[in-house]
Protein backbone atom coordinates (compact mmCIF):
# COMPACT_ATOMS: atom_id res chain seq x y z
CA UNK A 1 0.00 0.00 0.00
CA UNK A 2 1.23 3.49 -0.85
CA UNK A 3 -0.03 6.57 0.71
CA UNK A 4 0.04 9.44 -1.62
CA UNK A 5 -0.31 13.28 -0.90
CA UNK A 6 -1.25 15.84 -3.15
CA UNK A 7 -0.55 19.72 -2.64
CA UNK A 8 -3.22 22.02 -3.63
CA UNK A 9 -1.81 25.37 -4.24
CA UNK A 10 -2.59 29.06 -5.59
CA UNK A 11 0.77 29.92 -6.25
CA UNK A 12 2.04 33.80 -6.07
CA UNK A 13 4.01 35.41 -8.69
CA UNK A 14 7.56 35.41 -6.66
CA UNK A 15 9.21 32.20 -5.20
CA UNK A 16 9.38 32.88 -1.73
CA UNK A 17 5.65 32.45 -0.38
CA UNK A 18 5.43 29.93 -2.67
CA UNK A 19 8.34 27.72 -1.41
CA UNK A 20 7.13 28.77 2.05
CA UNK A 21 3.41 26.99 1.22
CA UNK A 22 5.23 23.88 -0.07
CA UNK A 23 8.08 23.34 2.68
CA UNK A 24 4.52 23.38 5.01
CA UNK A 25 2.21 21.05 2.94
CA UNK A 26 5.41 18.54 2.22
CA UNK A 27 6.20 18.39 6.13
CA UNK A 28 2.39 18.09 7.12
CA UNK A 29 1.80 15.24 4.38
CA UNK A 30 5.04 13.16 5.40
CA UNK A 31 3.83 13.63 9.24
CA UNK A 32 0.23 11.61 7.51
CA UNK A 33 2.61 8.70 6.04
CA UNK A 34 2.70 10.14 2.43
CA UNK A 35 5.92 8.34 1.00
CA UNK A 36 4.90 10.21 -2.70
CA UNK A 37 3.85 13.98 -2.10
CA UNK A 38 3.22 15.91 -5.27
CA UNK A 39 3.13 19.20 -6.19
CA UNK A 40 1.05 20.96 -9.26
CA UNK A 41 2.70 22.79 -12.25
CA UNK A 42 4.33 26.17 -11.90
CA UNK A 43 4.33 25.19 -8.05
CA UNK A 44 7.06 27.62 -7.70
CA UNK A 45 5.89 31.02 -9.45
CA UNK A 46 2.70 31.18 -11.05
CA UNK A 47 3.99 34.75 -13.39
CA UNK A 48 1.65 35.78 -15.57
CA UNK A 49 3.31 38.93 -17.41
CA UNK A 50 5.50 36.74 -19.93
CA UNK A 51 8.03 39.41 -19.82
CA UNK A 52 8.43 38.99 -16.26
CA UNK A 53 8.19 35.08 -16.36
CA UNK A 54 11.22 35.37 -18.45
CA UNK A 55 13.17 37.95 -16.15
CA UNK A 56 12.55 35.67 -12.90
CA UNK A 57 12.82 32.05 -14.12
CA UNK A 58 16.31 30.73 -12.98
CA UNK A 59 18.51 27.99 -14.76
CA UNK A 60 17.76 24.50 -12.82
CA UNK A 61 20.87 25.10 -11.13
CA UNK A 62 20.52 28.02 -9.52
CA UNK A 63 16.86 27.87 -8.92
CA UNK A 64 15.24 28.03 -5.31
CA UNK A 65 12.98 25.06 -5.65
CA UNK A 66 15.48 21.90 -5.91
CA UNK A 67 17.94 22.80 -2.90
CA UNK A 68 15.06 22.85 -1.00
CA UNK A 69 12.91 19.31 -2.41
CA UNK A 70 15.74 18.15 -2.27
CA UNK A 71 16.56 18.77 1.76
CA UNK A 72 12.93 17.82 2.52
CA UNK A 73 13.08 14.79 0.67
CA UNK A 74 16.02 13.84 2.29
CA UNK A 75 14.53 14.98 6.10
CA UNK A 76 11.08 13.02 5.48
CA UNK A 77 12.30 10.48 3.24
CA UNK A 78 9.87 10.60 0.65
CA UNK A 79 9.56 11.24 -3.42
CA UNK A 80 8.67 14.36 -4.09
CA UNK A 81 7.31 15.73 -6.97
CA UNK A 82 8.11 19.17 -8.24
CA UNK A 83 5.04 19.55 -10.68
CA UNK A 84 6.66 21.97 -12.86
CA UNK A 85 8.83 24.76 -12.67
CA UNK A 86 9.99 27.20 -15.33
CA UNK A 87 13.68 26.64 -16.48
CA UNK A 88 16.00 28.58 -18.38
CA UNK A 89 16.82 26.57 -21.39
CA UNK A 90 18.11 29.15 -23.91
CA UNK A 91 18.46 33.08 -24.25
CA UNK A 92 14.55 33.67 -25.05
CA UNK A 93 12.84 30.51 -24.20
CA UNK A 94 12.25 28.36 -20.61
CA UNK A 95 11.16 24.25 -20.15
CA UNK A 96 8.25 23.80 -18.16
CA UNK A 97 10.14 21.03 -16.60
CA UNK A 98 8.91 18.71 -13.95
CA UNK A 99 11.06 16.93 -11.28
CA UNK A 100 11.33 13.68 -9.32
CA UNK A 101 13.12 13.64 -5.98
CA UNK A 102 14.38 10.44 -4.40
CA UNK A 103 14.34 10.21 -0.41
CA UNK A 104 18.22 10.79 -0.65
CA UNK A 105 17.68 14.24 -2.44
CA UNK A 106 19.62 13.35 -5.79
CA UNK A 107 16.97 14.51 -8.73
CA UNK A 108 15.49 10.94 -10.21
CA UNK A 109 13.51 12.10 -13.42
CA UNK A 110 13.09 15.61 -15.16
CA UNK A 111 10.21 15.44 -17.73
CA UNK A 112 9.97 18.91 -20.33
CA UNK A 113 6.70 19.39 -20.83
CA UNK A 114 5.55 18.15 -24.59
CA UNK A 115 2.31 20.03 -25.13
CA UNK A 116 2.05 23.51 -25.26
CA UNK A 117 -1.33 25.66 -24.22
CA UNK A 118 -2.21 27.81 -27.09
CA UNK A 119 -5.49 28.68 -27.06
CA UNK A 120 -7.94 31.12 -27.39
CA UNK A 121 -11.44 30.28 -24.97
CA UNK A 122 -14.68 31.21 -25.53
CA UNK A 123 -14.69 33.64 -22.72
CA UNK A 124 -11.96 35.76 -24.07
CA UNK A 125 -9.57 34.30 -22.24
CA UNK A 126 -6.15 33.52 -24.14
CA UNK A 127 -2.67 32.10 -23.94
CA UNK A 128 0.53 31.47 -25.65
CA UNK A 129 2.64 28.77 -24.13
CA UNK A 130 4.85 28.41 -26.90
CA UNK A 131 5.93 32.34 -27.44
CA UNK A 132 7.54 31.40 -23.69
CA UNK A 133 7.73 27.97 -23.41
CA UNK A 134 10.35 25.84 -25.38
CA UNK A 135 8.62 22.12 -25.93
CA UNK A 136 10.15 18.66 -24.69
CA UNK A 137 10.35 15.83 -26.92
CA UNK A 138 10.83 13.08 -24.69
CA UNK A 139 8.22 11.28 -22.78
CA UNK A 140 9.39 9.98 -19.40
CA UNK A 141 8.75 6.99 -17.43
CA UNK A 142 10.84 5.80 -13.72
CA UNK A 143 10.97 2.72 -12.18
CA UNK A 144 10.98 3.58 -8.03
CA UNK A 145 11.12 1.14 -5.05
CA UNK A 146 7.34 2.29 -4.67
CA UNK A 147 6.09 2.42 -7.84
CA UNK A 148 6.51 2.81 -11.54
CA UNK A 149 5.29 6.75 -12.39
CA UNK A 150 5.08 7.92 -15.73
CA UNK A 151 5.40 11.73 -15.95
CA UNK A 152 3.18 14.78 -17.60
CA UNK A 153 2.24 17.83 -16.88
CA UNK A 154 -1.29 19.67 -17.46
CA UNK A 155 -2.10 20.28 -21.58
CA UNK A 156 -0.58 16.78 -22.00
CA UNK A 157 -3.99 15.34 -20.48
CA UNK A 158 -5.62 15.82 -23.89
CA UNK A 159 -3.57 13.70 -25.88
CA UNK A 160 -3.95 9.84 -24.98
CA UNK A 161 -1.60 8.89 -27.34
CA UNK A 162 1.15 9.90 -24.46
CA UNK A 163 -0.12 8.23 -21.60
CA UNK A 164 -1.03 5.21 -23.58
CA UNK A 165 3.12 4.78 -24.11
CA UNK A 166 4.05 5.25 -20.70
CA UNK A 167 1.32 2.39 -19.27
CA UNK A 168 2.58 0.53 -22.06
CA UNK A 169 6.30 0.89 -21.31
CA UNK A 170 4.98 0.27 -17.15
CA UNK A 171 3.96 3.28 -15.62
CA UNK A 172 1.54 2.08 -12.73
CA UNK A 173 0.88 5.45 -11.57
CA UNK A 174 0.66 8.49 -14.08
CA UNK A 175 1.41 12.29 -12.21
CA UNK A 176 -0.74 14.91 -14.35
CA UNK A 177 0.24 17.90 -12.40
CA UNK A 178 -1.91 21.06 -13.64
CA UNK A 179 -2.71 24.85 -13.52
CA UNK A 180 -6.22 24.04 -15.40
CA UNK A 181 -8.24 27.62 -16.55
CA UNK A 182 -12.06 27.73 -14.73
CA UNK A 183 -13.89 27.31 -18.07
CA UNK A 184 -11.94 24.28 -19.28
CA UNK A 185 -12.01 22.92 -15.86
CA UNK A 186 -15.40 23.14 -15.38
CA UNK A 187 -15.68 21.60 -18.51
CA UNK A 188 -13.64 18.57 -19.00
CA UNK A 189 -11.15 18.15 -16.18
CA UNK A 190 -13.12 15.37 -14.36
CA UNK A 191 -13.94 13.23 -17.54
CA UNK A 192 -10.50 13.89 -18.92
CA UNK A 193 -8.47 12.52 -15.79
CA UNK A 194 -10.86 9.44 -15.46
CA UNK A 195 -10.59 8.52 -19.07
CA UNK A 196 -6.70 8.70 -18.78
CA UNK A 197 -6.74 6.21 -15.96
CA UNK A 198 -9.46 3.67 -17.96
CA UNK A 199 -7.73 3.68 -20.95
CA UNK A 200 -4.39 2.93 -19.30
CA UNK A 201 -5.61 1.15 -16.26
CA UNK A 202 -3.26 3.43 -13.97
CA UNK A 203 -3.44 5.56 -11.01
CA UNK A 204 -3.49 9.16 -11.77
CA UNK A 205 -2.22 11.54 -9.61
CA UNK A 206 -3.55 15.05 -10.14
CA UNK A 207 -2.22 18.13 -7.77
CA UNK A 208 -3.81 21.44 -9.24
CA UNK A 209 -3.49 25.05 -9.25
CA UNK A 210 -6.36 26.68 -7.81
CA UNK A 211 -8.21 30.20 -6.84
CA UNK A 212 -7.23 33.34 -8.06
CA UNK A 213 -3.64 34.52 -8.73
CA UNK A 214 -1.75 37.76 -10.00
CA UNK A 215 -3.73 39.89 -12.23
CA UNK A 216 -6.83 38.21 -12.07
CA UNK A 217 -5.58 34.36 -13.70
CA UNK A 218 -8.06 31.79 -12.24
CA UNK A 219 -7.56 28.26 -12.02
CA UNK A 220 -9.67 25.47 -11.07
CA UNK A 221 -8.28 23.48 -8.34
CA UNK A 222 -10.16 19.93 -7.72
CA UNK A 223 -6.70 17.42 -7.73
CA UNK A 224 -8.05 14.30 -8.26
CA UNK A 225 -6.69 10.87 -7.41
CA UNK A 226 -8.36 8.37 -9.79
CA UNK A 227 -8.01 4.62 -9.63
CA UNK A 228 -7.45 2.56 -12.45
CA UNK A 229 -10.85 1.65 -12.89
CA UNK A 230 -11.93 5.12 -13.09
CA UNK A 231 -13.34 5.88 -9.77
CA UNK A 232 -12.51 8.67 -8.34
CA UNK A 233 -10.54 7.87 -5.07
CA UNK A 234 -10.19 11.77 -3.44
CA UNK A 235 -11.09 15.25 -4.47
CA UNK A 236 -10.30 18.47 -3.77
CA UNK A 237 -12.66 21.38 -3.51
CA UNK A 238 -11.32 25.09 -4.53
CA UNK A 239 -9.41 26.02 -1.26
CA UNK A 240 -5.68 25.35 -1.48
CA UNK A 241 -4.34 22.66 0.96
CA UNK A 242 -3.60 18.57 1.28
CA UNK A 243 -5.37 15.72 -0.54
CA UNK A 244 -4.01 12.03 0.88
CA UNK A 245 -5.44 8.69 -0.03
CA UNK A 246 -3.68 4.77 0.02
CA UNK A 247 -3.34 3.35 -3.45
CA UNK A 248 -3.10 -0.40 -3.71
CA UNK A 249 -0.91 -1.04 -7.07
CA UNK A 250 -2.42 -4.19 -6.92
CA UNK A 251 -5.69 -2.71 -8.91
CA UNK A 252 -3.53 -1.69 -11.73
CA UNK A 253 -2.87 -5.05 -12.50
CA UNK A 254 -6.28 -6.24 -11.95
CA UNK A 255 -7.49 -3.64 -13.91
CA UNK A 256 -5.53 -4.46 -16.70
CA UNK A 257 -6.27 -8.08 -16.92
CA UNK A 258 -10.00 -7.35 -16.86
CA UNK A 259 -9.56 -4.94 -19.57
CA UNK A 260 -6.54 -5.73 -21.94
CA UNK A 261 -6.30 -3.33 -24.15
CA UNK A 262 -2.83 -2.19 -23.87
CA UNK A 263 -2.01 -5.51 -25.68
CA UNK A 264 -4.26 -5.27 -28.62
CA UNK A 265 -2.67 -2.68 -30.90
CA UNK A 266 -3.24 -3.19 -34.44
CA UNK A 267 -1.78 -1.49 -37.46
CA UNK A 268 -4.08 0.23 -39.74
CA UNK A 269 -4.29 2.76 -42.61
CA UNK A 270 -4.80 6.03 -42.21
CA UNK A 271 -7.98 7.17 -43.01
CA UNK A 272 -8.56 9.99 -46.06
CA UNK A 273 -12.08 11.53 -47.31
CA UNK A 274 -13.41 9.52 -50.27
CA UNK A 275 -15.42 11.67 -52.67
CA UNK A 276 -19.25 10.85 -52.46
Amino acid sequence: MLTVGLIQQTAARDFAPNLAFLEDQVRAAAAQGARFILAPENCAMLEPDRAAHRAKAQPEETHPLPPLFARLAQETGAWLLAGSIAVKVGDDKLANRSLLFAPDGSVAARYDKIHLFDVDLANGESYRESALIAPGGAAVTVATPIAKLGLSVCYDLRFPALFRALAQAGAEILTIPAAFTVPTGEAHWHVLLRARAIETGAFVLAPAQTGTHAEGRRTYGHSLIVAPWGEIIAEAGTEPGLLLATLDLAEVTKARQRIPSLTHDRAFTPPSFLSA
